[in-house]
């Protein structure tokens, strides 16, 4: 099924748990896969029978054609965690009824056996690593901090290609490792390194996935620059700097 616009929903295939404090609260394989505008991340929403309803505490504070719930476990309890709709928003007709729960709000998410991070992985995102033997050059200030003949291009759709570069071809003096970091459902966790480039710091500007999740191996320990803020030389050519999220 294509996705047609921003406000979009269809049935997914994979069998889906949540789990907060020790329990799963949610376990179906019926769920739905919810696109709910523009920017917005991705939700899995669940059949009302296939989630523990003794751990949905009404919050009392239902809004037009939507209810919410904290959920609790024993002690432990996460505030307005789980929503569901009894009239559908514009372009959403269907999901009335079903339950969905703040991602971040749970312990784990897994699909089928494996642990998912974030949000649900978009099927109409794809991810290629290609190895390729283009020249690659990183400045800062006009300073060079990297330059490669043995990147991996990593082409994400909706996203600006990212080149990784082997650490051997980084100038790792300019740089410095901190405790940063981010999660991405289609790569891994990501650990950030700042550039000191004179006497000016350039936070979290460049990053690596050590151990990257198995989809995505190629770029294992390899280092990759904003290059929204950063100087990419490709051939020799200055790239623009790319319009993006992290712009």
């Amino acid at each position: 099924m294509k996705k047609m616009n921003k406000f979009h929903w269809e049935p997914s295939p994979r069998w889906v748990r949540v789990q907060f404090a020790g329990e799963f609260i949610a376990d179906s394989r019926k769920v739905l896969l919810v696109w709910e505008g523009s920017g917005s991340r991705l939700h899995y929403y669940f059949p009302r029978e296939d989630v523990r309803q003794e751990y949905l505490v009404e919050t009392g504070r239902a809004s037009k054609g939507r209810s919410s719930w904290h959920v609790q476990v024993g002690t432990q309890k996460a505030e307005n965690a789980a929503w569901s709709y009894s009239e559908a928003p514009n372009g959403l007709d269907g999901i009335e009824g079903y339950i969905s729960f703040r991602w971040n709000k749970m312990d784990h998410w897994f699909e089928e056996e494996e642990e998912q991070f974030l949000h649900p992985r978009d099927p109409y995102t794809r991810v290629d690593t290609i190895p390729s033997s283009r020249h690659i050059r990183v400045e800062i200030d006009g300073v060079t901090v990297a330059e490669t003949k043995r990147p991996f291009l990593l082409f994400e759709t909706h996203a600006p290609t990212r080149y990784y570069i082997p650490a051997e071809d980084v100038n790792m003096a300019l740089l410095q490792a901190n405790n940063s970091q981010t999660v991405c459902p289609y790569k891994g966790t990501a650990s950030y390194w700042s550039a000191h480039i004179g006497e000016a710091i350039y936070k979290d500007i460049v990053w690596s996935y050590q151990n990257p999740i198995p989809e995505t191996p190629k770029i294992k320990q390899l280092l990759s620059f904003y290059n929204e803020k950063v100087d990419v030389f490709v051939d020799g050519v200055k790239e623009e700097r790319p319009l993006s999220a992290w712009s």
